[in-house]
């Protein structure tokens, strides 16, 4: 049974950073879509970066554009986050996803399959 795991969340300052883990078991994430999402309280999910099946593009929201970096290590079968200048917005459940099919679109959330519980990430002003 394939289960994604985060870690990382916590409550921090602005300005600080964090580095989100995703543990994933029985599939490989080598070559495999992967994203990270975010619900922040009382809104609707929302993209915040995914890298497409083969690595060959990464997709990052205006939002978090130059302070957010999504990653994996193929070999640990992890995919990270890594939250740099963080601000108050970036107060939200973050959640890792996984495709389980291929798709050209790997953007969207509606296209992943496999999902971990969630972490929550709190920035205090």
């Amino acid at each position: 049974q394939v289960q994604l795991v985060e870690s990382g969340g916590g409550l921090v300052q602005a300005g600080d950073s964090l580095r989100l883990s995703c543990a994933v078991s029985d599939h490989s994430v080598r070559n495999n879509a992967v994203g990270w999402f975010r619900q922040p309280p009382g809104k609707e999910r929302e993209t915040v970066a995914a890298l497409n099946w083969g690595g060959s593009n990464m997709y990052t929201a205006d939002s978090v554009k130059g302070r957010f970096t999504i990653s994996r290590n193929d070999a640990k079968n992890t995919v990270y986050l890594q939250m740099n200048s963080l601000k108050p917005e970036d107060t939200a459940i973050y959640y890792c996803a996984l495709q389980k099919y291929w798709s050209a679109n790997y953007v969207s959330s509606g296209e992943y399959e496999y999902w971990g519980p969630g972490t929550q990430v709190t920035v205090s002003s």
